[in-house]
């Protein structure tokens, strides 16, 4: 599947199986939310973000309307996956909204600046992949692009 976000002019692409697979997690930890950090690599050019892989948080809580995950052991598995290909990096989060909406919140907001503001994390633009899981409908999910406090959201490209 492929995307773009007309403001910034770029592209995002992912695959079924990696969307069947959020998915799955997300169905599992229902009616909670549920998420982690989303690895991926960008062309030469940074203008398409190729959505390769997740990582899940090692320590979470999940309730009805709220998600916190942990950082705590993840540096590891990030190394681990710099180190196979050195072109993957951490690019964003994804968390689901159980019988909601994909529309972030303040909250969602909010953790996109820390991300962003945050000394360790080598990353300016980071994605937010909001997934709504209801019991009997099918599945839903946008992603959006973190830019100079505000998010703004990917276009499916048919």
């Amino acid at each position: 599947m492929r995307f773009n976000n007309k403001i910034r002019n770029v592209e995002l692409e992912i695959s079924d199986d990696l969307i069947d697979q959020f998915e799955l997690l997300g169905r599992e930890h229902y009616p909670n939310e549920f998420g982690g950090f989303l690895i991926g690599t960008y062309t030469s050019d940074s203008r398409i973000l190729s959505i390769t892989d997740m990582i899940l948080p090692k320590q979470y809580e999940g309730l009805p309307y709220s998600f916190y995950r942990s950082s705590e052991g993840t540096e590891k598995t990030l190394k681990e996956f710099y180190e196979q290909e050195p072109r993957k990096y951490y690019v964003g989060e994804w968390h689901t909204h159980p019988n909601g909406t994909t529309t972030y919140s303040q909250t969602d907001l909010n953790a996109m600046i820390s991300i962003e503001q945050c000394p360790t994390v080598k990353i300016n633009n980071p994605i937010l992949l909001i997934i709504s899981i209801k019991k009997d409908s099918p599945l839903e999910f946008d992603f959006y692009l973190y830019e100079k406090n505000k998010l703004s959201k990917y276009g499916k490209i048919n």
